[in-house]
C-alpha cells in the first residue's frame, strides 16, 4: 500500500541523514530487554552488557547506585535480572531521567531516580557503584561517526580533555558512598584500562580487575573500597 511505501521511504531518508536506526524506531534491545531511547540519552550498546554481567555476578541482596544512568538500561537490567535490595540511578539530565523512569515503568521495576550533579544529591552508602560515564576526550568528539556525534547527547560522551575527568571524580567522591569492601564498576574506553586502574589505586581502591568485551578489548574496570 502507498502509505506503507511512504513510511518506508521516510525511514530510508532518515537513515540517509545518519539518524541512528534506534532513534528512528525509538527502541533498543539491551540484556534481552527493550528500552525506549531518544536523542536525549546514549543509545545502549552491546559492549555495556559486559558491565552489567560483571555486576550481576556479585548481586546478592545488594544496594546499587548507577551514576550517569542515562536511559536507565544498566540499573533497570540489574534490578530485573539480579538480586537487588535497593536500586538508584542518578543523572544531571532531566530529559534522560524522564526516559529512565518510563523504561523502569515499562519493565515494572522499582528504581529511584535522582537528578544530581554526580554525588551532589546522593545520600547514604551502597554495596556497589556502577557507572558508564562520558569518556571520550573532547578533541576526539568531532571525529566520531555522524550517527553518534550529531544525534546522541554530547554531555553523555565528552570526558573532558583526556577523557578521564569523570573517572577521577566518581572514584574520589564515590568512596564516601560505598560501604567498606564495596565495589565500584566502570565501563571504559578500549585504551583506558591502565589509566583508570591508576585512578582507582590513587583513590584508595584495591583488588582491581580488568575485563574484556566480546571483541577482546578492555571494557570494564572494577575496584574494592579497602
Amino acid at each position: 500500500p502507498k502509505i506503507q511505501e511512504e513510511a518506508y521511504m521516510e525511514l530510508v531518508e532518515q537513515r540517509a541523514k545518519h539518524i541512528p536506526l534506534q532513534l528512528i524506531t525509538g527502541t533498543q534491545e539491551f540484556m534481552g530487554l527493550e528500552f525506549d531511547v531518544t536523542s536525549d540519552v546514549l543509545i545502549p550498546r552491546q559492549d555495556t552488557e559486559v558491565l552489567v554481567e560483571e555486576v550481576l555476578k556479585v548481586c546478592n541482596q545488594t544496594s546499587v547506585l548507577d551514576m550517569c544512568t542515562g536511559s536507565g538500561c544498566i540499573i533497570i537490567s540489574l534490578a530485573k535480572l539480579g538480586n537487588i535490595r535497593k536500586a538508584v540511578g542518578a543523572d544531571l539530565s532531566d530529559k534522560a531521567l524522564k526516559i529512565a523512569e518510563k523504561n523502569a515503568g515499562k519493565h515494572n521495576i522499582k528504581v529511584e531516580f535522582i537528578r544530581s550533579n554526580l554525588f551532589e544529591k546522593i545520600e547514604g552508602v551502597y554495596d556497589i557503584v556502577v557507572s558508564n560515564p562520558p569518556y571520550i576526550p573532547s578533541g576526539e568528539i568531532k571525529g566520531l561517526m555522524p550517527e553518534v556525534r550529531d544525534h546522541e547527547p554530547i554531555m553523555a560522551l565528552d570526558g573532558d580533555q583526556d577523557g578521564l575527568a569523570f573517572y577521577r571524580r566518581i572514584a574520589e567522591e564515590g568512596k564516601d558512598h560505598l560501604k567498606e569492601n564495596g565495589t565500584i564498576f566502570f565501563e571504559i574506553g578500549y585504551n583506558q584500562a591502565q589509566d583508570v586502574k591508576k585512578i582507582l589505586q590513587n583513590a584508595g581502591f584495591g583488588d582491581i580487575k580488568i575485563r574484556k568485551d566480546l571483541s577482546g578489548l578492555d571494557r570494564v574496570v572494577s575496584g574494592r573500597r579497602l
